[in-house]
């Protein structure tokens, strides 16, 4: 095999990999703004993440996910899941601090990523304490 083929061949499985490093695009559409200003949907959101209700394939896959993004510090999260994500927390700890106390209590027990986060978040000019 010449080198060119090898270099090629590492190429692509480097491309291959990075593209699986990151979550899903698939849900990049989903109009946020409409899911906070609607009581309907951003309770059927809670609902499937504390395994109270059913799951649309959008909530699923969050549902999913989330422990990993949390791990990781949102490693794999893109630009644009960052930017729905602090605009989901900023609503949800402002409006809806009980939803954000049981979310904390399921996902986070220890306050271990509250803690990794808070300094972000606070820059971001959310009060996760709240």
């Amino acid at each position: 095999m010449q080198f060119k083929s090898v270099i090629l061949i590492v190429g692509l499985v480097i491309i291959s990999i990075s593209a699986e490093e990151q979550y899903t695009s698939r849900f990049d559409t989903i109009n946020v703004d409409e899911i906070l200003k609607s009581e309907r949907l951003l309770n059927n959101y809670f609902k499937c993440l504390m395994d109270r209700g059913r799951c649309t394939p959008e909530a699923s896959e969050l549902k999913k996910v989330l422990p990993d993004a949390l791990e990781t510090d949102c490693m794999k999260c893109t630009n644009l899941h960052k930017k729905m994500a602090r605009k989901v927390i900023d609503y949800i700890v402002k409006n809806k601090n009980e939803m954000w106390q049981e979310l904390v209590g399921k996902y986070d027990p220890k306050g271990t990523y509250r803690t990794k986060f808070e300094k972000d978040a606070v820059a971001a000019g959310i009060n996760i304490q709240a």
